[in-house]
Formats: C-alpha cells, structure tokens, sequence
C-alpha cells in the first residue's frame, strides 16, 4: 500500500505503565474523529499533568474484548512515574507487565487496520495466542497530521 511502512514484527515484553489522560466512549464509527480531539486536548493540557515521562509520546489503551461497562473504550494518555493530582476531567490507567506482538506503523490513520491485520496474522504463525481481554497498547511518536502517523502496535499475547 503506497505512502504506509510496517516494520517487521517482534515479541516485546513491556513493564508495568502507568497512565493518565482521557477515557473517549463512544459509538464505534465516532472514534475516528473522538480520539484524536482527545489527543488535542491531552496535549493542551499536559502542563497540569505531574511526573510525566515523555511529554511527546501519547499512548493509546484499548481492551478488545471487554467484561464490563469501565473497560469499554479508549484511553488517550501519557506515562507517568507516579499518580499525583489527576486534573479535572482527567482518569488515570494502570497497564500490568505484559508480551506484546508489536510493529512499528508509519503512514495515514486509515491503514491502521490493515496493519493490525497483517500483525494478528504474523502472531498467530509464530503460535502466539492473541489475548484479547488484556490492554492493548498504541504508542504514538506523531500523531499531528491523520495523513503521516508513526505508532507502535503493541497486540497482548500469551
């Protein structure tokens, strides 16, 4: 597909995260243009917001199978060493040690779906068992222009 990199595929193992931004619920068709509104305002924000990490990393979390109504969604967040003072408005996550299948995406947002494609695909080949009660992981190095974002894909495996 012109204009999309998709770098090939690892096993990641990542340690426990913690996270705070903005829970986006909403109608399916109604993320593609929730989430990065969500973004914006993360970023707008992100003064209020203590002991962050890495002001120009966003991370997106995501169960694909969830149990109950507080699970649904998707949070837009940035890692934080410790909780303190959530601002207004804001929710924070906390993410436990897990192995990822990960790929590094380069391109508009609309290939993202494609690429988890071939991500699931290449898992499955190499026997990884996707576990999709278990937070998925967007981590986003640019996220500005919906035409050119670069993200990693982190899939939850056994």
């Amino acid at each position: 597909m012109k204009g999309k990199k998709m770098k090939e595929p690892v096993i990641k193992d990542l340690n426990l995260l913690k996270l705070t931004g903005f829970r986006v619920l909403c109608a399916g068709k109604d993320y593609p243009v929730k989430i990065p509104n969500a973004s914006k305002l993360l970023e707008s924000r992100l003064s209020e917001i203590k002991n962050v990490k890495n002001k120009d990393i966003q991370f997106g979390a995501f169960l694909v199978d969830t149990l109950s109504q507080e699970e649904d969604g998707y949070w837009v967040a940035v890692e934080v060493e410790e909780f303190e003072d959530t601002p207004d408005g804001m929710v924070t996550l906390t993410i436990p040690a897990q192995r990822y299948a990960a790929t590094k995406y380069e391109g508009p947002t609309s290939g993202i779906f494609n690429a988890y494609d071939e991500l699931h695909s290449w898992a499955a080949e190499q026997g990884y068992k996707r576990l999709k009660n278990k937070w998925h992981l967007e981590i986003f190095e640019s996220w500005g222009d919906p035409n050119h974002i670069v993200v990693d894909l982190l899939d939850t495996i056994e």
